[in-house]
């Protein structure tokens, strides 16, 4: 469903999005541009035959929805949602959808009874059968509402949207997305590969789609009172969740994305641009082989010297101190030496896998070295942000060393990688208020709250 949604060829949404780029904004704003665009009625057909389908297979007793022996021939829906499932003449992204499907060997009742009714699947009739599909369990299961079941083809819609638009409008084709073909994406493309194909613009490797995957792991949440879900949550607060038909999910999304920027999900962007510029005039062909020939302590002690120096330069003429990027953190400090959690478990977990990074290892060169040279009083944390440019800089050096990838691509990469994540924590939070907030209330009893470690 998302594989069939990310390429905006042509759509009003890839338009809105290009023009925030184009008039300088940072991702954050221009995936609002097109969040903007996604409202109600855009997943209106949608949601209407997943409410139907919730209906007439409850009342037809279905248990599995990857039943294969599962009599489908007998349930109906209403008169009025028929016309929404399908049409007369072949719908091209509907057959996309099933082409994908069958290449993956998926199954489900809800595609199966679709494929039965009189004329060819829609889009919307497909979009539907698959949010049903993968909605069924947790829903028989009681672990979602049928609100959260019935809102989820409009956030498929979001998602795919969201990720297509953070990519320049040139890699948008008819047919190929990032210059991978369409069918090639909706057969073998999973959600995972497609973010980091998105994100890189190109195929990624084994390597690279871990690095991927664990930044999103790491990303997707720093608790309910994290800026994002707060703005998420103050977006559904002010439509009212008390009448949860009022609250526009679109609206919600852009609440988080207004609530990201340079100080909370763009340091990683400032990250990268300190790296390249540490490591420009180097001769460093493969970040993750150890046997790099750089010294990276006389490098980041000459960081430390100089920024020692500039330190003292702005306090005597009285401005502002510049800050380096991804170094220290208010909640993991005042410590003899500082450590970020999730920053250590990346490093553990990527040593453990026979992987070496040598952005990383230079960051926790730099944070001695600035104790040493007496611009911290203790030794700072290696934040999480940290993580976030050094693993995308180590998957993108290369390709930035040939010139395949302009500075600002690099840079951009790292603030739209913990957009991808926010917009799969954030969906939960507005979910959650969804279905237990208060009309503008914003707050979540600490004793509701609950935590993966």
């Amino acid at each position: 469903a998302v594989a069939a949604g990310v390429n905006l060829h042509g759509t009003a949404a890839l338009a809105a999005a290009e023009a925030a780029r184009e008039a300088g904004n940072p991702p954050n704003l221009v995936l609002a541009a097109a969040a903007s665009l996604l409202g109600p009625r855009d997943a209106a057909p949608a949601r209407t035959i997943v409410h139907a389908l919730i209906d007439a297979f409850a009342a037809a007793g279905l248990r599995h929805a990857h039943d294969e022996s599962f009599g489908v021939a007998a349930v109906s829906v209403d008169a009025a949602v028929r016309p929404l499932l399908s049409g007369p003449a072949p719908d091209a992204r509907a057959e996309a959808m099933l082409a994908g499907l069958r290449a993956r060997a998926g199954r489900s009742v809800f595609i199966r009874w679709l494929q039965a009714q009189d004329g060819y699947p829609s889009a919307d009739g497909m979009l539907a059968a698959i949010a049903a599909t993968l909605a069924w369990g947790p829903l028989s299961r009681k672990r979602i509402s049928r609100l959260t079941a019935e809102t989820l083809p409009w956030w498929l819609r979001i998602f795919a949207t969201l990720i297509g638009a953070s990519v320049p409008a040139e890699r948008h084709e008819a047919g190929r997305f990032c210059g991978v073909e369409q069918d090639v994406l909706l057969a073998s493309y999973g959600l995972n590969a497609i973010g980091c194909l998105a994100l890189t613009g190109a195929a990624p490797s084994e390597a690279a789609l871990f690095g991927f995957q664990t930044l999103v792991g790491l990303l997707l949440t720093n608790g309910p009172g994290t800026i994002t879900a707060q703005g998420a949550k103050g977006a559904v607060a002010s439509d009212g969740p008390e009448t949860p038909e009022r609250v526009l999910l679109n609206k919600a999304t852009v609440g988080f994305l207004s609530h990201s920027g340079y100080a909370h999900g763009g340091n990683g962007y400032e990250g990268i641009a300190f790296l390249l510029d540490q490591f420009r005039d180097t001769e460093l062909a493969d970040p993750g082989d150890p046997e790099h020939g750089i010294d990276i302590e006389t490098l980041a002690a000459r960081c430390a010297t100089d920024y020692a120096l500039t330190k003292a330069t702005q306090k005597t003429v009285g401005s502002s101190v510049t800050k380096i990027p991804c170094v220290n953190h208010p909640v993991f400090r005042d410590q003899p030496v500082n450590y970020d959690p999730r920053e250590v478990w990346t490093h553990e977990l990527f040593t453990q896998r026979g992987e070496y990074n040598i952005f990383q290892e230079y960051y926790h060169a730099l944070v001695e070295a600035l104790f040493k040279a007496g611009v911290s009083r203790v030794v700072y944390c290696v934040n999480i942000d940290a993580v976030i440019a050094t693993v995308l800089l180590k998957m993108l050096w290369q390709p930035w060393r040939s010139g395949a990838l302009p500075r600002s691509a690099l840079e951009t990469a790292a603030f739209t990688v913990f957009l991808y994540a926010r917009m799969l924590g954030c969906a939960a939070e507005i979910d959650d208020h969804l279905n237990r907030g208060r009309d503008m209330d914003t707050r979540t009893p600490a004793s509701q709250c609950r935590f993966v470690a």
